[in-house]
């Protein structure tokens, strides 16, 4: 009924191209609008002035020759005042830029490696932003943003790269684990020289306690019998000590020890050589 009388009704966020007998005549805001068609006046189009979003996949190759394929996605809108260049000026606005998309990231990427691709992401979306806003203000389009969403390599590529990852990671567990092997060692070499430098001073002190025993013990042995020299007290001890081991020996039924010579009697020449080697140590340090 409205266009019979001639009037038209534009949504929002768009408009409408007047023409009249074919010849662009305005741009028709939101809102009813009148048109006398018998005066030739006809609407030639709509035009939405929504952002638009545009993805694009684009392959290419990097600088260390590794094939890509970068997607871009693309936000762009028309703009109202420029209506009828947006309108009359592009065809096919997507395909449009999509090779202007297609003509930077192939002119940007050939000239990094592949690690600085994904690195500079950015840098080439910006190159493509601006690319893209200059060549399509002619046409009455803005281009609110341009971003790159995704870098997939080749499969062999990824698979690749991602076994090189996990040996990187797998040696650098094993020098951690060496590392620690060798603090374990380290620790364990110095425990075992703590230990054995307090055992030694144990048995320093038993053999200290020993000598003080027996020297008391051959004082007070001279002094409580007349006529006895330090001497007879040295061969009454070491025959003591000597039966004492023997005793034990034989106490043990796993014993493999074995006293040669044998016999009493060895104990004083035992306690000779005990002497002698004292008495030429002594010779010695003086």
């Amino acid at each position: 009924m409205g266009q019979c009388l001639g009037c038209i009704k534009v949504d929002q966020s768009n408009v409408a191209i007047r023409e009249t007998f074919g010849k662009f005549d305005e741009v028709l805001e939101p809102g009813c609008h009148c048109l006398p068609w018998c005066l030739g006046s006809a609407v030639a189009g709509h035009l939405s002035l929504r952002v638009q979003q545009l993805d694009v996949r684009c392959e290419t190759k990097t600088k260390d020759n590794v094939f890509v394929t970068v997607v871009a996605s693309v936000q762009y809108r028309a703009l109202a005042e420029k209506a009828s260049d947006a309108f009359y000026k592009l065809t096919n606005t997507r395909g449009q830029i999509q090779s202007y998309v297609f003509d930077v990231i192939r002119a940007s990427v050939p000239k990094l490696d592949l690690d600085s691709t994904f690195e500079q992401k950015n840098d080439i979306a910006k190159a493509v932003e601006e690319e893209l806003e200059k060549a399509m203000s002619h046409y009455g389009f803005e281009i609110v943003q341009t971003l790159i969403v995704d870098i997939e390599p080749d499969e062999h590529v990824k698979r690749a790269m991602n076994e090189i990852n996990a040996a990187a990671r797998m040696r650098l567990a094993a020098t951690d684990k060496a590392e620690a092997e060798k603090i374990l060692q380290i620790k364990r070499a110095e425990g075992e020289a703590e230990s054995k430098y307090l055992s030694g001073l144990g048995i320093a002190r038993q053999r200290q306690a020993i000598v003080d025993g027996l020297r008391d013990s051959v004082l007070a042995f001279s002094e409580n019998v007349p006529g006895t020299t330090s001497k007879d007290v040295m061969d009454m001890v070491l025959v003591t000590q000597y039966f004492d081991t023997m005793k034990e020996i034989g106490a043990s039924s796993k014993s493999n020890s074995v006293f040669i010579p044998h016999g009493p009697g060895a104990v004083k020449d035992i306690a000779s050589q005990i002497r002698d080697g004292l008495l030429q140590g002594n010779s010695s340090h003086n």
